[in-house]
């Protein structure tokens, strides 16, 4: 089973403002910074075999930090992106309900508001099939990856059998550098952790593959 650890990046100026970035490629602000070093330091107990995020600046600057100070690489992936919002990149919430106020009213339900940009059926697809691939490449060990709200939402939502939809209606999006996880097993998302279980769900992780590794060798035949 792999455990993977969950991060939204740091915060940004467009955070603060409450503007949506989507694949905007905005950096982390004074706050974010800090942020990224709490990220790390609520880290420093875990062994993490590696760290992966979204390939955007925010996400790779707040993985950056707890490379760094894991002393491990650091990958990315355009996969791990926020959702495309398309024309409303850079827009308040004020801002779009003014702009398309019918479409604003859809996406508070839950359902995508823009007419371009991906939907967020398209966004669970990719980012799901990336965290997949990342744990299929990390079977033994922790790893962390850094993306964004609605990613993060969208990998909730599988690892509880929800509609993405459905968990957004229900669910606040995950505060700036807020830890969760999800475990992997056999190919699919098999649990969900808020932060305050995320060190016993590490600690299970490491008491199993201690004990599987004392365990004597199957004789063949």
């Amino acid at each position: 089973m792999a455990t993977i650890l969950l991060a939204r990046h740091g915060e940004t100026d467009w955070n603060a403002e409450r503007r949506w970035q989507g694949h905007t490629d905005r950096p982390l602000n004074e706050r974010g910074r800090g942020q990224a070093g709490a990220l790390a330091e609520r880290l420093e107990e875990t062994s993490l075999e590696a760290v992966w995020s979204s390939d955007l600046r925010r996400a790779r600057d707040t993985a950056t930090v707890v490379a760094e100070r894991q002393g491990v690489g650091l990958k990315t992936t355009a996969d791990l992106r926020e959702v495309n919002v398309g024309a409303w990149a850079g827009l308040t919430r004020s801002e779009a309900e003014t702009r398309f106020p019918e479409a604003f009213a859809q996406w508070k339900a839950g359902f995508v508001g823009w007419e371009d940009g991906e939907t967020y059926e398209e966004l669970s697809e990719r980012v799901v099939r990336a965290l997949l691939r990342i744990a299929e490449e990390h079977p033994t060990r922790p790893v962390l990856v850094v993306s964004h709200g609605g990613c993060i939402r969208a990998i909730h939502a599988a690892a509880l059998g929800l509609d993405v939809h459905l968990y957004r209606r229900l669910r606040p999006v995950e505060p700036n550098a807020r830890l969760s996880a999800v475990c992997v097993e056999d190919g699919r998302l098999t649990e969900l952790c808020r932060a305050g279980d995320i060190d016993e769900l590490v600690a299970r992780d490491q008491r199993e593959r201690r004990e599987a590794a004392r365990q004597p060798p199957t004789p063949a035949g």
